[in-house]
């Protein structure tokens, strides 16, 4: 049994070296590298259950606890000595990226329905996706900028835009998330491994994170911990928002993790709210786009494609006919 879980572990970390790092993390990449060829790693690694030690999520609590971030070696020595401790958190974590850019792609769909609005997110992290009213925005391309009603924010999103979206702030009066496990933004420990989750290599996203956790624990939403894939917990959550606003389910993001029974759950799910739902999905996921839609990552609002962006906020190229038919 163990012998088969370090052949996954190596199969896994081999694949993550080759075709995930590169480009991305050279860090990353030489560590995955040397876990896919040392046994004795291979064998801590295994240990940890299946669906908790892909390769960021491992990676994230060992830097999280003090691992040497240099060469493999170093790395890979600490593991060995802290072999317990990585088993332990690693079973207890699960990967909960939670970047505050994604409003920036959320906010051309989120700019077409009509406030005041109620915005639930589903896989809510420690719920920085649940403040786009809060957040600056600098859009090249189109040279569009947006700042809240009170001015600039200490956090600002800068993102590529094509196109010409009618962008404007939300009026957000109630906010709240679903998780399996929520983290806290006021919490040392989960701000610690948020930062963490964040990959050697990629300037800015820290310090996004960072003040972005700041604006979430200053004002914290209503996070509900639970699976949301639960109808009874969805409508129980939902009939929480206020009756005046337009509800909003946001799934940016976490439809992926989900198996398919799951998917299918939650969807059918939010189809059965009185509710507008926005997503940021790989285009192949699932079959409940309105349109015909092309490879990579899709903002859509209620099923109807209406960009392409970059799954973490970087980019967007508006669709204009698309959106026309959206409101």
């Amino acid at each position: 049994m163990m012998q088969d879980a370090a052949a996954a572990v190596a199969q896994r970390f081999d694949r993550f070296a080759r075709e995930e790092a590169p480009g991305r993390s050279p860090l990353y990449e030489e560590w995955a590298r040397g876990v896919a060829g040392d046994p004795a790693v291979q064998a801590v690694l295994a240990r940890i259950p299946a669906d908790h030690r892909q390769p960021p999520l491992v990676f994230a609590v060992t830097r999280m606890h003090g691992a040497d971030e240099r060469g493999y070696d170093g790395w890979a020595g600490w593991v060995q000595a802290n072999a317990d401790l990585v088993v332990a958190e690693c079973g207890r974590r699960s990967i909960q990226t939670n970047e505050p850019l994604r409003c920036a792609a959320l906010l051309p769909a989120l700019s077409l329905v009509p406030g005041p609005i109620a915005l639930l997110e589903v896989g809510a992290s420690a719920g920085l996706c649940l403040y786009p009213d809060r957040y600056s925005y600098r859009y090249s391309g189109d040279e569009a900028a947006l700042d809240p009603a009170g001015g600039a924010s200490e956090v600002v999103l800068h993102a590529a835009l094509r196109g010409r979206p009618e962008l404007r702030m939300p009026e957000v009066v109630w906010r709240a998330g679903i998780d399996l496990s929520p983290l806290d933004a006021g919490d040392a420990d989960d701000r610690r491994f948020l930062a963490a989750l964040v990959w050697p290599g990629e300037e800015g996203r820290v310090e996004r994170i960072e003040a972005a956790l700041d604006v979430v624990a200053a004002d914290p939403p209503l996070l509900v911990a639970g699976d949301a894939t639960d109808d009874v917990l969805l409508k129980e959550v939902a009939a929480q928002a206020p009756a005046d606003a337009t509800l909003v389910v946001t799934t940016p993001g976490v439809l992926p993790h989900i198996p398919r029974a799951g998917r299918e759950r939650l969807l059918a799910g939010i189809r059965s709210l009185d509710a507008r739902w926005i997503t940021v999905d790989p285009v192949g996921l699932h079959d409940t786009w309105t349109d015909r839609v092309a490879s990579g990552f899709a903002l859509a609002l209620d099923g109807r494609p209406l960009a392409r962006v970059d799954p973490l906020g970087g980019s967007v190229e508006w669709q204009p006919e698309a959106a026309a038919s959206a409101v």
